[in-house]
């Protein structure tokens, strides 16, 4: 068959126009929807320039330009592609547009984002941006277009005058204008049908707002945004640090129990197992980096199998999320407490449940050893304690510790009832807090305050939420405004971001606190 080279023409001008036309209804969909935004996308990224993508969100200056750049370059590199105005530079821009959404999302395996659009290493930013570069360097004026019918009809400014029908040089330079004009412009009544077409069809964004908060688009890596009920945003500013001997430490640190599938939910023993389900290893890797993105830095894991698995997956994407690791030290047997300094944890605390019992039957070496062999390594290190008497008997034997960790919230909560209400001493005898009802784990604030502000070490407060029955707002805030350093919170994905506006506001008001800073 012999090639004729104008079929070639109309293929490669017919893909040109499909590809302006994805570019520029993804723009469209962008700039009519004012609750899209490109932060959730570039929180996503996991790869080379993730550290560069996440900048981008920490302010929302920057955030905001991102976002102008993103919709009105889909927009402009669209429209450009599909009539055929400028498309060397519309072809080169798009392809470096889409090589930076491939990079933010790549299609590897440990992708968080699965979709019909995204293969091993090929998807379909990497092959449309592959084919735009080449439709780039095709000859000048290759493709019809309406930039080549500007330069045809330039070309024949010296012959102004309507051909006479005697005169057939000129009537066939007519006839070719004709054809020209027919070839270059049919692509704008076919524009100009689709986009009525959406218009009315779709109600400018309908589609997107019905379909895309519950899919993630496969087409373009940037569409998917909307799918997420996370809005980084929102963020109103990172949550403030303090430190630890010489370690810089986020003033709320995501909890681990509801990572690890422990759930407090008394006689709800289904809960934990759902915990579990819910968060699978890339929903946790999600909710780390989500962390990161709020300024969320430390996180208070259980040192297991699963955690160390799960952070150096996490970590060999570009993770920055330090380990602050809750060990199990059994009598003399340090072995859990080695396994968390081995596998990268920037300082470890002995647990509360253990620390209590510790305590309780007076065997003080079992809580020296693990502390001593924490501090030896460079690491922070600390105690946990459900009961006051775990801080005062490390005060009065003269353990040294960096950091206290201690239960505190308020007993306020309607079904907050311990085992005597008039004794505030209570956790002093031990762990005797599980015997109390609905997850009451601190039954007198006033000996803690009472100790830690007159106490000079760092104190992490945790359980301040009483396992979800006191209000975040209220719990941080009667935690910083009672003495703490630091607070300590267990957090779905979706609270990440509300708790650290909570944090940033609460911390940047008159807490009419008395006791001091001490990191």
């Amino acid at each position: 068959m012999k090639y004729d080279k104008r079929i070639t023409v109309w293929i490669l001008t017919i893909i040109r126009i499909f590809i302006g036309w994805h570019f520029f209804y993804e723009g469209i969909v962008k700039l009519f929807n004012p609750n899209w935004s490109s932060a959730s996308f570039l929180m996503e990224s996991k790869w080379l320039f993730s550290g560069f993508f996440h900048w981008l969100i920490s302010n929302s200056a920057t955030l905001r330009a991102v976002d102008f750049l993103n919709t009105w370059g889909l927009l402009i590199i669209g429209l450009c592609l599909f009539i055929g105005v400028f498309t060397r530079i519309a072809g080169i821009s798009g392809a470096l547009l889409l090589l930076m959404y491939y990079i933010a999302s790549p299609p590897f395996v440990y992708s968080s984002l699965p979709s019909s659009s995204h293969f091993y290493i090929i998807n379909y930013n990497l092959i449309e941006g592959v084919v735009l570069t080449e439709l780039a360097f095709l000859p000048k004026d290759y493709l019809w277009s309406v930039q080549r019918l500007l330069l045809f009809y330039l070309s024949k400014r010296k012959d102004q005058k309507f051909p006479s029908p005697d005169n057939h040089e000129k009537l066939q330079t007519y006839d070719t204008s004709r054809r020209e004009l027919i070839k270059n412009l049919a692509v704008i009544p076919f524009f100009g049908t689709i986009f009525f077409g959406m218009i009315k069809k779709r109600g400018w964004i309908s589609f997107e707002e019905k379909n895309l908060t519950g899919i993630v688009d496969g087409i373009s890596s940037a569409s998917m945004i909307a799918a997420k009920n996370i809005d980084i945003k929102e963020l109103k500013g990172k949550v403030p640090t303090g430190k630890i001997k010489d370690v810089e430490i986020s003033r709320i640190i995501a909890g681990g129990n509801l990572i690890s599938g422990f759930a407090h939910a008394r006689d709800l023993i289904y809960v934990s197992s759902w915990l579990k389900t819910y968060f699978t290893d890339e929903k946790v890797i999600e909710t780390l980096w989500l962390c990161e993105a709020c300024g969320i830095n430390t996180a208070i894991l259980r040192t297991d199998e699963n955690t160390i698995r799960i952070l150096d997956k996490y970590w060999k994407r570009g993770g920055k999320i330090q380990w602050l690791a809750q060990t199990y030290p059994k009598g003399q047997d340090i072995t859990n407490v080695k396994s968390a300094i081995d596998n990268g944890a920037i300082g470890a605390f002995v647990m509360g449940n253990i620390a209590d019992q510790i305590v309780l039957e007076n065997r003080i070496d079992d809580m020296i050893k693990p502390i001593e062999y924490i501090r030896s390594q460079g690491l922070i290190a600390g105690t946990a304690g459900h009961s006051m008497t775990v801080p005062i008997t490390c005060i009065e034997k003269g353990i040294n510790v960096d950091f206290f960790m201690k239960t505190f919230h308020q007993n306020s909560y309607w079904s907050a009832t311990p085992l005597d209400p008039s004794d505030p001493y209570l956790p002093e005898q031990g762990s005797q807090h599980d015997q109390s009802h609905d997850n009451l784990w601190c039954m007198g604030e006033k000996p803690v305050t009472d100790f830690f502000k007159n106490n000079t070490t760092p104190w992490i407060a945790y359980k301040i939420l009483a396992a979800g029955a006191i209000k975040p707002e209220d719990g941080i805030r009667h935690a910083f405004s009672g003495g703490a350093d630091f607070a300590c919170i267990g957090m779905f994905d979706f609270q990440v971001i509300e708790n650290a506006n909570l944090a940033y506001d609460i911390l940047n008001t008159n807490l009419n606190r008395e006791r001091e800073w001490y990191a």
